[in-house]
């Protein structure tokens, strides 16, 4: 019955989140609905939704998103200069996964993750 499932995260600005998501990230601007995007790269897809007055410190969006090749993604990364999160750098969790983590500019965090 289920077949996917689509994170819709915050946005304060339209132009600095597709700079991030496109520009840096290299997501697909799949369609713009004005204050409504929806972002996708290889099998996943991301909406994000208008809202000005969030506080990004106060935001907890988060999305862990699951690859089959995480250290080339991170090697991608750091050669285009993304910046990794500063607690969350690429490494082995008890959990089985290889993860490491971004901050956007919203303060959405997406972590990556590969089971070994």
């Amino acid at each position: 019955m289920l077949t996917s499932i689509v994170p819709k995260l915050p946005m304060r600005k339209k132009d600095r989140t597709l700079q991030y998501y496109v520009d840096r990230l290299q997501f697909n601007l799949r369609r713009d609905y004005g204050d409504y995007l929806i972002l996708e790269k290889d099998e996943i897809e991301i909406h994000f939704f208008l809202f000005e007055n969030l506080n990004p410190n106060k935001n907890y969006g988060q999305i862990y998103v699951r690859t089959n090749d995480i250290e080339q993604l991170y090697r991608n990364l750091l050669e285009r200069n993304v910046e990794i999160h500063p607690n969350a750098p690429l490494e082995t969790k008890p959990w089985g996964q290889k993860e490491f983590a971004l901050l956007d500019p919203d303060h959405n965090l997406i972590t990556f993750g590969q089971a070994f």
